[in-house]
C-alpha cells in the first residue's frame, strides 16, 4: 500500500500463443515492469497459459491442473516481484473431452482464488462451449491485498450483469476481468461501455486485461466506481497501472446508495 492508503493495479496486456514457456516470459517480463511502477495486483488476459485461433483440439492438449507447471510459475515470478498474478488459464477436467476456462489468483504462497467461466462465448459466430465446459454456480471467491478485496470473473461473463453483482456482494471492491475481447464491429464499443456499466451499477473499481491485436482488441483498463476511466491502454503488449484507495468506494456508495436501497437480489437459473 502506498502512502496514500492506495493499492497500485495493474492491467498487462499481451497476445497469448502457443508456446507456453513464451507465455511465461511474457508475463514475468510485464509483471516486472509493473512492481517496477508501484503495482501490488497484476491483471492479466484470459488464456494466458496456451492459446490458439480458433480454438481447437490443442487447448485440451495444453490443459493443466490447478497445482500444475502453469500455476507453479505464476507463483514464482509473484515471488519474485511481490505481487498477486491473475491470469487465465485451460484447466483439465477428469475423464472429459473439454476444458474448463479457469482464472487464478496466485501470489508466492500459491493459488489464493479460483473461478471458472460461468458464460461461454456462443455468440457472434464463434462456439466456445465445443471446447470448454462452464463453471458451476458457487459462492464467488475473493482475496484482499492491502485492504481491498478483490472479486474475479472472464470475459463474456461481463454481458451477464448478475455476475459482477453476485461478486460485490461476496465483498469485493474491485472485480478484475481476465479477457479475450475478440475484435470486431463496435466490440471496442461494447467493451469499454460494459466495463464502465459494471463500475457504475455496482460502485466499485473494474480492471479488465484483454489480448492485443489481431485476436482481441486491446485496451485494457481500469475503471473507478463512478465509471472514469483512470488508467488504459491502445493496442500493444505494455502495461498501466491504476492507485485504488478502499475509501474512494466508501465515499461513493455513501453519496450512491444504490447497493443499499436496491429491490432484487441475483436468483440462479
Amino acid at each position: 500500500m502506498s502512502a496514500s492508503g492506495s493499492v497500485g493495479v495493474a492491467v498487462a496486456q499481451f497476445a497469448p500463443g502457443d508456446d507456453e514457456d513464451a507465455n511465461l516470459a511474457a508475463i514475468g517480463a510485464l509483471a516486472g515492469t509493473a512492481a517496477a511502477r508501484g503495482a501490488r495486483v497484476v491483471v492479466l488476459p484470459e488464456y494466458s497459459s496456451w492459446f490458439r485461433d480458433p480454438i481447437d483440439a490443442g487447448l485440451h492438449e495444453h490443459a493443466q491442473p490447478l497445482d500444475g507447471k502453469f500455476a507453479r510459475a505464476l507463483a514464482d515470478i509473484a515471488a519474485g516481484h511481490g505481487v498477486v498474478l491473475v491470469a487465465g488459464m485451460a484447466e483439465i477436467v477428469a475423464d472429459s473431452a473439454r476444458v474448463r476456462n479457469t482464472v487464478i489468483a496466485v501470489d508466492a504462497a500459491g493459488i489464493r482464488a479460483v473461478y471458472r467461466k460461468l458464460h461461454l462465448y456462443d455468440a457472434f459466430g464463434q462456439r466456445e462451449s465445443d471446447w470448454i465446459e462452464p463453471g458451476a454456480i458457487e459462492t464467488p471467491q475473493t482475496f484482499e491485498v492491502d485492504g481491498l478485496r478483490f472479486g474475479i470473473m472472464t470475459c463474456y461473463d461481463l454481458r451477464f450483469p448478475e455476475v459482477t453483482r453476485r461478486i460485490v456482494d461476496a465483498g469485493a471492491d474491485v472485480v478484475l476481468v481476465p479477457s479475450e475481447w475478440v475484435r470486431g464491429p463496435v466490440k471496442e464499443h461494447h467493451w469499454s461501455t460494459l466495463l464502465q456499466a459494471r463500475a457504475i451499477e455496482n460502485t466499485v473499481f473494474v480492471a479488465a486485461a484483454d489480448h492485443t491485436p489481431p485476436v482481441g482488441v486491446g485496451h485494457a483498463m481500469v475503471v473507478d466506481p463512478q465509471g472514469v476511466t483512470r488508467a488504459e491502454l491502445g493496442t500493444r503488449a505494455d502495461v498501466a497501472v491504476a492507485f485504488l484507495d478502499p475509501a474512494e468506494v466508501a465515499e461513493v456508495r455513501r453519496v450512491n446508495p444504490v447497493l443499499a436501497v436496491r429491490r432484487f437480489g441475483v436468483v440462479p437459473r
